[in-house]
């Protein structure tokens, strides 16, 4: 990646990926997700903002989705 993201922000964008948390990730893989929703939101700020109003809709999913995209960006971004 061209810029340092925060590991918060990288959970944050993964959990938003249409990406199925029983797909095994590679670094390529999931910077590719984490990068294009990035993108979408126009920056950093758009998708925490955008994870927000997502998981402010659906509660009842935002700890497991984030606790898996928590778990893939922590191994993967050491």
């Amino acid at each position: 990646m061209s810029t340092e993201i925060s590991k918060t922000v990288r959970a944050e964008a993964l959990a938003l990926a249409p990406v199925s948390a029983t797909v095994l990730l590679d670094r390529e893989a999931a910077d590719t997700a984490i990068l294009q929703v990035i993108d979408q939101h126009g920056g950093e700020a758009g998708c925490v903002a955008a994870f927000a109003q997502e998981f402010g809709e659906h509660p009842e999913l935002a700890c497991e989705r984030m606790r898996w995209a928590s778990s893939v960006v922590a191994s993967l971004y050491e």
